[in-house]
């Protein structure tokens, strides 16, 4: 029983480093790539369509890879980064590039929701593209990004148990090597309870989160 707990405990600060880090990084990246497909777009406060289209374009191609392909595409690059391309560490990376054209889409969609008439009167008093996109934009739109961003953490922490599968530590491997291949049925359960618990948790923080930013207002 303690040799479980133990496993189980590792595995799941794996798990949380692998979706905590990739969140963040899959932040830095797509966040801005959202503003930008925001602003560029026909409507957008500076519309370039070319420019736009082209990224929609790069964002789409990488939507749409499965993640095993995704993590098997970037194991080059990994192992140039990190000097290897297993364990914790390196299973951030795909996770990073897998989660961040869904964070850019969701910012897009937040942005593209906020009343015209906002940006209509903001402009008016003589605000620049930038005082529009920081004090209007993101403000009014921060509720559905966080519920966005609540479900990207909630797919990662899937996606980072089909990691484990590559080496990637954390529940899914631990579900696998001794779940699976070494039949001890505890193992395979006490991870699947922990990955739900722990989705179970995110789900009601982010649900509260909005729903106090709704409050507010």
């Amino acid at each position: 029983m303690n040799q479980i707990f133990i496993l189980v405990g590792t595995s799941t600060l794996q798990t949380l480093l692998m979706v905590i880090f990739s969140t963040i990084f899959a932040l830095i990246i797509g966040f801005p790539l959202g503003v930008l497909l925001n602003v560029t777009n026909s409507f957008g406060i500076t519309p370039k369509p070319l420019f736009n289209s082209i990224l929609s374009r790069i964002i789409d191609v990488f939507r749409s890879f499965p993640f095993v392909i995704l993590m098997i595409v970037l194991l080059p690059l990994t192992r140039r980064i990190l000097g290897t391309a297993i364990g914790t560490a390196a299973a951030i990376i795909p996770l990073s590039v897998a989660a961040a054209p869904f964070v850019a889409r969701i910012t897009e969609t937040a942005l593209n929701d906020v009343d015209p008439g906002m940006i209509q009167a903001a402009r008016a008093m003589g605000s620049t593209n930038w005082q529009i996109i920081y004090k209007v934009l993101i403000p009014e739109a921060l509720p559905s990004v966080i519920s966005g961003i609540t479900l990207t953490i909630i797919n990662l922490i899937g996606y980072s148990a089909m990691a484990g599968t590559l080496g990637g530590g954390g529940l899914g491997d631990l579900a696998i090597r001794y779940g699976y291949q070494r039949f001890k049925t505890g193992i395979m359960i006490a991870s699947v309870i922990v990955i739900i618990i722990m989705v179970a948790l995110i789900q009601f923080a982010g649900t509260k989160i909005v729903n106090k930013m709704m409050s507010k207002r």
